[in-house]
C-alpha cells in the first residue's frame, strides 16, 4: 500500500494532519505511578490493558523500557501479548526498532492478524512494498472474515495490478454489505481508477447502494461524485447538493461547504442560460468560493472568459486565464488562453511572457538551508543545484500521504529525465533516520534525501506539515508552492516544470 487513506477533501489538510498524526509523547508519569503500574505487568503478564497503561507512562521509546520488554520476552517464552505490546506501541510511533518484536510476536503466535498489519505497516515505512504485501496477506489468512484487512489487502494492488485491485475491492462489498469498508473500497475505486465511465459507476454506487446516509466514507465521497458530476451533468450536481446538505446529522460545517457548493453550482447553472446576455451572466459569477473545487473552479474561470469575448472583451477574457494559468497551468485553460490571444494578435512566445510576468511578480528568492545528506558525508545547500528546477517536499517515512505523492511525482519527473530537474526530500523527523535509507533503497523513489535542522530559518519554505512541496527555478526562487499532486493532476505537476525548464531556455 503505497497511499495514505484519507478522504480526497482531506489533500487541502494532509500536511497538518500527517505531522498532527505522529504520536506525541505524553506529560511523564512519576516513578512511582511507573513502578505501580510495573507491578500490575508482572502480577499479570498477560494483561493486556495493563502493558498499555505501563507504556504509555513509561514510554515505548525508552531503552529502558525496551530492555524491561527484552527480559519479560525471555521470561515469558510461550506469550505473544507481551512481545506485542511493545512491537504495537513502537509501530505507533513510527519508530525503527518495532519489527523485531512484531516478528517474534507471529513466531509465537502466527493467527496475530494485528501483528501481522502492524508488520505490514512497518514495512511500508522501510520501504519494502511488496513484503507489505506479503504480511498483509498473513492477516487476511488469519482473520478471512476481517473487513479491514480485506480492505487494506485489496488496496495493495491498486498500483501494481488494477484489475485485481477492482475484482477484489468489489468482493469487499458483497462479503460485507454492512460494513464501513464498503463505502471506503468504493470511495477509492472511484477516486484512484483511470476510466472515466469506472469513476462515475462506483460513485453513483456509493450514493445508491452504499448510501451517505448509512456508510461515512459515501459521505466523504460525496465530495468526489460533485466534482465528477461538475459540470457534466449540473442537475445532479443540484440534487446532490440538496441531499448532502439535508443529511440527518451533518454537522454544521458540512451543511454550510455543501450550501456552497450549491450556490456554484446553481449560479454557474443559470450564468450559462444567459449566455446572451453576457454582462448580466457574468455578474453572476462574480464573488463564487470555489476553493475546495478545482473542477468547478476551472469551469467558472473559462465560461467567465467565453462571456467576456461574447461582450466583445477578449482582453479580460485573456487576463482572467491569464492569472488562472499562471498558478495552475492546465491544458484546458492553455488551450483557450492561446484562443484568446489569437484574436489580441499575441502568438504563443507573447503569452508565456505574460504568464513569466505574473509569476516574476510573485516569485521570492527561497530561503536558503545547507542540510545533512544521507548519501553522502557533505553537507548539502540548496546552492548547489542553482541553474536547475528543484522539486522540493517535506516528508517522514511514517507520513502515509507523502508515501501515496511519491509515486506520483515519479510519473512526472520520468518525462523529464536527463533534463536540469532535481528532486529533493527533507526528512522532517530525525528520529526515523534509520528508515530513511532503507525506504530509499528498497522503493526505488528518484529523490535525494537531506535530513532537517531543527534549529534552522525556514523562512519562505515553512514544512507545517507533510508533504508540504514547493517547486525552485533555476535562480532560486519559489514559483509554485501549497499543491498535491495525485491521480488527477499529474499534467499539472508536469506543466509547472515544463514552464520553468521552457523559461530558461527561451
Amino acid at each position: 500500500m503505497k497511499k495514505y487513506i484519507i478522504p480526497f477533501v482531506s489533500f487541502i489538510i494532509l500536511g497538518a494532519s500527517a505531522v498532527m498524526g505522529q504520536a506525541r509523547k505524553p506529560e511523564p508519569a512519576s516513578p512511582e505511578e511507573i513502578s505501580k503500574l510495573k507491578a500490575a505487568v508482572v502480577a499479570k503478564p498477560e494483561n493486556v490493558d495493563a502493558h498499555k497503561a505501563y507504556i504509555k507512562a513509561a514510554g515505548a521509546t525508552e531503552e529502558t523500557v525496551q530492555a524491561q520488554y527484552d527480559a519479560w520476552i525471555k521470561e515469558y517464552p510461550k506469550s505473544d501479548v507481551i512481545p506485542f505490546a511493545i512491537g504495537e506501541a513502537l509501530c505507533n510511533h513510527e519508530n525503527p526498532k518495532a519489527r523485531p518484536y512484531l516478528l517474534e510476536t507471529v513466531k509465537r503466535n502466527p493467527t496475530r492478524a494485528d501483528a501481522w498489519m502492524d508488520l505490514s505497516t512497518d514495512a511500508e515505512r522501510w520501504g519494502e512494498f511488496d513484503k507489505a504485501t506479503e504480511f498483509l496477506a498473513k492477516a487476511m489468512e488469519a482473520a478471512p472474515e476481517d473487513p479491514n484487512y480485506a480492505f487494506y489487502y485489496a488496496m495493495k494492488f491498486d498500483d501494481s495490478d488494477p484489475a485485481k485491485y477492482e475484482k477484489l475491492s468489489l468482493e469487499i462489498t458483497k462479503r460485507f454489505p454492512e460494513s464501513q469498508r464498503t463505502g471506503q473500497a468504493l470511495y477509492w475505486l472511484a477516486f484512484r481508477l483511470k476510466d472515466p465511465a469506472k469513476k462515475m459507476k462506483y460513485a453513483e454506487m456509493m450514493a445508491t447502494d452504499f448510501p451517505p446516509e448509512k456508510y461515512n466514507w459515501s459521505k466523504w465521497g460525496m465530495d468526489y461524485y460533485y466534482e465528477l458530476l461538475f459540470p457534466k451533468d449540473i442537475e445532479k450536481a443540484l440534487k446532490l447538493t440538496e441531499r448532502m446538505k439535508n443529511l440527518p446529522g451533518a454537522e454544521d460545517a458540512e451543511k454550510a461547504e455543501w450550501t456552497r457548493r450549491q450556490l456554484v453550482a446553481q449560479k454557474f447553472k443559470e450564468a450559462k442560460a444567459l449566455r446572451a446576455q453576457p454582462g448580466k451572466a457574468i455578474s453572476l459569477l462574480e464573488g463564487l468560493n470555489t476553493r475546495r473545487d478545482a473542477v468547478a473552479a476551472e469551469e467558472i474561470a473559462l465560461l467567465k472568459a467565453s462571456l467576456n469575448a461574447a461582450a466583445g472583451r477578449s482582453q479580460a477574457a485573456y487576463d482572467s486565464l491569464l492569472k488562472f494559468q499562471a498558478s495552475k497551468p492546465s491544458d484546458k485553460i492553455g488551450d483557450a488562453l492561446n484562443g484568446y490571444a489569437s484574436k489580441l494578435g499575441k502568438n504563443k512566445e507573447t503569452v508565456q511572457s505574460d504568464l513569466w510576468t505574473l509569476r516574476d511578480q510573485k516569485a521570492k528568492q527561497a530561503t536558503p538551508f545547507t542540510l545533512d545528506g544521507y548519501f553522502t558525508s557533505n553537507k548539502i545547500s540548496l546552492s548547489d543545484y542553482k541553474g536547475k528546477v528543484i522539486l522540493l517536499t517535506y516528508w517522514f517515512p511514517g507520513c502515509g500521504p507523502c508515501r501515496g505523492e511519491f509515486p506520483h511525482f515519479e510519473n512526472v519527473l520520468k518525462k523529464f529525465k536527463g533534463k536540469d530537474v532535481v528532486y529533493l526530500g527533507i526528512n522532517i523527523f530525525r528520529d526515523q533516520d534509520p528508515y530513511v535509507i532503507p525506504f530509499l533503497k528498497s522503493s526505488g523513489y528518484s529523490f535525494t534525501p537531506l535530513g532537517e535542522d531543527v534549529k534552522r530559518d525556514k523562512g519562505n519554505l515553512p514544512s507545517p506539515g507533510a508533504p508540504t512541496n514547493y517547486l525552485i527555478d533555476q535562480d532560486g526562487r519559489i514559483i509554485y508552492s501549497n499543491f498535491m499532486i495525485h491521480g488527477d493532476n499529474e499534467r499539472m505537476l508536469e506543466l509547472m516544470i515544463e514552464s520553468m525548464l521552457t523559461k530558461k531556455t527561451s
